[in-house]
């Protein structure tokens, strides 16, 4: 009976509790926490299976809830929303290939990871025909040993890819089709002359988006207090800027695009007087000063300072042509396990530029923030495999045979 079988796990688990795992070795403790994981995720099946079954029997409703999920919110004390989960899961567990169930019930995989594999070879199946999911089926439980589900939902949308190229081009079609279909941003305008922005971004406007903004929004310093839609903000105002500046935009009106700022002399140059702008709103004094000066003073004085900067940096960072090298070769940061973009990334000399290490291809390697203070402060030693890519060596201490490791994630997009 499935009820003496879990009286029997529970007093286990009960002893467990009990032991003292202070005593316990490091390898053991870990060993433990895997062995834990596994027990956590068979149970999780078994939890699903009955929870299905009763769902099938229509228990909840013979009891007076209205829906099963009503039922285990205030049998189980669970939030609504992980109330109605655990019954579309059951469902889903249910329908799911036996190869995904097995999976789940030998501890392989995990709940969330079963949602993802579910999801997405739904879409397979869809998209290609049965033939091709089963196929799918098999590339993501084997995925699922080596990806959290956020990382195995995002490698999903490739996986056709890999199980029948012929039709991922077809599907990568329809997609940017409903991409363009769907794209749209609203520009509403507030009583206070500010503007409120929303919408979505097919897949290449988003992409000249960052592209754009995501070099103006880094901090500036230690003492930027922005918060990071702060800078973002003031990113996209920047743009602008830049674009107005060009002289590159369509007329409009018969003039140019621009900003049109009316205030007086007396309040220009001596920052007593408010601006209008021509569509309406006014503008403090500190602003209309910072907009006079924009194509004279202050680009000068930022240039000045800016151009310092960047020579100085220019001569030891990777950029130009060798940035993009790199990008391709390691796609992000190439520190096993992470998932961060190229844009989030650093060029990390592997050899240092201070200590006579070359500017080039073969003595860099992409690394986030995080990585890249972890990978100068830590023991780690990078290098480059047999096949050009990066790999890391752990220190000892972590793993005593020292087997280089590699970011796998990034390979497989």
């Amino acid at each position: 009976m499935v009820i003496d079988a879990l009286v029997q796990a529970e007093a286990a688990v009960a002893a467990c509790f009990e032991a003292a795992s202070w005593a316990a070795s490091e390898h053991d403790l870990v060993a433990a926490l895997d062995a834990t994981h596994r027990l956590e995720q068979r149970l999780a099946a078994v939890k699903l299976s009955l929870v299905r079954e009763l769902d099938g029997r229509g228990t909840a409703t013979a009891q007076g809830a209205s829906s099963t999920a009503v039922w285990l919110r205030d049998r189980l004390r669970l939030g609504v929303g992980a109330a109605r989960r655990l019954v579309e899961l059951a469902a889903a567990l249910d329908t799911a290939p036996g190869a995904v169930r097995d999976a789940l019930a030998g501890g392989a995989v995990d709940v969330e990871q079963v949602r993802v594999i579910a999801d997405t070879v739904q879409t397979v199946h869809s998209a290609a025909g049965a033939e091709t999911a089963d196929k799918a089926v098999g590339v993501l439980v084997d995925w699922a040993a080596r990806f959290d589900a956020s990382l195995l939902r995002r490698l999903g949308t490739r996986i056709l890819d890999h199980v029948a190229p012929e039709a991922a081009e077809a599907a990568l079609r329809a997609q940017e089709s409903r991409a363009a279909r769907d794209r749209h941003v609203t520009v509403s305008e507030q009583p206070d002359g500010r503007l409120r922005l929303a919408g979505i971004l097919d897949t290449e406007a988003a992409a000249l988006l960052r592209a754009a903004i995501d070099p103006l929004t880094a901090p500036t310093g230690p003492d930027d207090t922005r918060t990071p839609g702060q800078r973002r903000h003031d990113a996209v105002a920047d743009v602008c800027r830049l674009a107005l500046r060009a002289g590159d935009l369509p007329a409009n009106g018969g003039d140019v695009a621009q900003v049109v700022v009316t205030t007086s002399y007396d309040g220009l140059t001596r920052q007593l007087g408010t601006g209008a702008l021509d569509v309406g709103p006014h503008l403090t004094p500190d602003a209309v000063r910072r907009l006079a000066c924009d194509a004279g003073i202050l680009p000068a004085v930022l240039g000045s300072a800016g151009q310092v900067l960047d020579v100085g940096r220019q001569r030891r960072l990777v950029t130009g042509p060798l940035r993009r090298a790199l990008v391709l070769r390691d796609r992000g940061c190439a520190f096993p396990g992470c998932d961060r973009p190229p844009r989030w990334c650093d060029a990390h000399h592997i050899r240092h530029w201070a200590d006579g290490g070359p500017t080039c291809l073969a003595n860099s390697v992409l690394l986030c923030g995080h990585h890249h203070r972890h990978v100068h402060h830590g023991d780690w030693v990078v290098r480059l495999g047999g096949d050009g890519h990066p790999q890391f060596v752990p220190p000892a201490w972590l793993d005593p045979e020292q087997v280089p490791r590699r970011n796998e994630y990034h390979r497989r997009i």
